[in-house]
């Protein structure tokens, strides 16, 4: 299958489930909204490592917010329930509480699971705490130094999808950048979904385990990597690629994840240079959730 000329391999991305928070970050103006946004969602590219997965998601409108200030909505992704409320309360807290002008609110106010966090981080008012009311919401004010920090009460999540994912093989390393950036400004149209990757990015695509160091739990694709491309018998390279791009993709559910990744593609396949579009799987060994590009289009 051709889209915009570029060959799109009839395979399918593999991915996992996952427990996800959203969380809608307002303050003042966008820029200390996406100050608080980018710093809670540091460190959170891939749970091989970090201590969650974790993106800015979209730009919230003033007049979509219930205090009626600009913001941003940010997902936080763990495996377990009881992870993924630490990591709420410590980059919220941590995080968020200490910014400049910012308030907290669920941004997933329709779900059925939901944590108290905003209930828990109203400790760090030692007393001083009020339960207010905005938009509807009910939210615990927390006086500090330069006014109120607001909070809702809880914050709630779903049973998500991550790994989402498909590659950008180009003729070149900037043509393959270029292809990955256009994809990652597309997604970004989507709602429910972040690409929690540096930029939303991936240049080290990994495999699981390891061939010769048997003590790592993930180490380099080597059949995507094209300056070994000599060297790996088995290698997915195609003749002429220079560099390869992945770009993974989580979200509160496999339809959001599909019409990202379909856009995605669509946005990579109009950049010059881009040579295939294809996807990382483990023939199914690694999640339930099995994303067919082909079906895509």
């Amino acid at each position: 299958m051709k889209v915009n000329g570029v060959e799109v391999e009839e395979t399918f991305a593999e991915a996992f489930d996952i427990k996800i928070a959203r969380v809608l970050i307002t303050a003042y103006d966008y820029d200390w909204a996406h100050v608080a946004a980018n710093e809670a969602t540091g460190f959170g590219t891939s749970v091989i490592m970090c201590p969650a997965e974790a993106g800015i998601e979209k730009r919230a409108l003033p007049s979509e917010t219930p205090d009626g200030r600009p913001g941003y909505y940010i997902q936080i992704c763990h495996m377990s329930k009881k992870g993924l409320e630490q990591q709420l309360l410590a980059r919220l807290g941590q995080c968020v509480l200490t910014a400049p002008t910012t308030a907290v609110f669920n941004g997933l106010p329709d779900a059925e699971e939901k944590f108290d966090t905003g209930n828990k981080l109203r400790f760090f008012a030692d007393g001083f705490e009020k339960q207010v009311d905005v938009g509807g919401r009910k939210m615990w004010a927390i006086p500090m130094m330069e006014g109120d920090f607001l909070i809702e009460n809880d914050i709630g999540y779903v049973n998500g999808i991550a790994g989402g994912n498909f590659f950008i093989m180009g003729e070149t390393q900037p043509s393959a950048l270029a292809a990955a950036k256009a994809a990652v400004q597309a997604i970004a149209d989507v709602e429910g979904v972040i690409t929690p990757f540096p930029g939303g990015i991936v240049a080290s695509g990994s495999k699981v385990g390891a061939n010769k160091y048997k003590f790592l739990n993930a180490t380099t694709n080597e059949k995507f990597a094209p300056s070994i491309r000599e060297q790996v018998p088995e290698t997915h390279v195609p003749e002429g690629v220079k560099a390869i791009y992945e770009i993974v993709i989580n979200g509160i559910s496999v339809e959001a994840i599909k019409e990202a990744t379909r856009v995605g593609i669509e946005a990579a396949t109009k950049i010059p240079g881009v040579v295939k579009i294809t996807a990382g799987n483990y023939g199914g060994k690694l999640g339930k959730h099995l994303i067919h590009l082909n079906e895509l289009f």
